[in-house]
């Protein structure tokens, strides 16, 4: 049995759901042990389904039709984000300001030829599979990353800073 964080997109930062509910929806979607993670909307949890694309599609398409949720999900393992945290090119940032080093979690790997190269700030970026490692050194709502992020139209993500990443290992293991 695997060990599961799901990571809807925008909870609570646009679309509302309650923990409580998103537990009750796990649990009617066969999850076990379900457990949520800040009010973000981070859930962990343990079934025998061994194809994150298989997880992400399937609490898509339920929450649609059950919680009238059309989000996406992102899905990583206890292993994999085991290895996003070690895999981390920031050590300083992670060390210094925790809260401003971002993961994006994205479906596909992230192309780096896509990545905005020239954005004019203090931010550094650096793609790891299907991650996006952001350090925004001089702060997230001044970035000058934002809008060069959108206007390189990436597909959709989802961001969580170090500090819940951490938390996301440990609560799967």
């Amino acid at each position: 049995m695997t060990r599961w964080a799901a990571l809807p997109r925008a909870i609570n930062a646009g679309k509302t759901l309650k923990m409580a509910d998103l537990r009750a929806f796990l649990v009617e979607q066969g999850m076990r042990d379900v457990a949520t993670l800040l009010a973000s909307g981070n859930a962990v949890f343990a079934c025998d389904e061994t194809d994150a694309r298989a997880i992400e599609d399937r609490l898509a398409a339920a929450a649609r039709h059950r919680l009238s949720l059309d989000t996406d999900w992102f899905v990583r393992s206890h292993d994999e984000l085991a290895a996003i945290a070690g895999a981390n090119p920031f050590p300083d940032a992670s060390a210094a300001r925790p809260n401003l080093l971002m993961v994006l979690f994205f479906r596909d790997p992230v192309d780096p030829a896509r990545l905005p190269r020239d954005h004019g700030g203090p931010e550094r970026i650096h793609a790891v599979g299907r991650e996006l490692f952001v350090d925004y050194a001089g702060g997230v709502g001044r970035s000058t990353l934002e809008p060069a992020m959108k206007r390189a139209k990436l597909p959709p993500a989802t961001a969580r800073n170090w500090n819940t990443l951490l938390k996301l290992v440990a609560a799967t293991a």
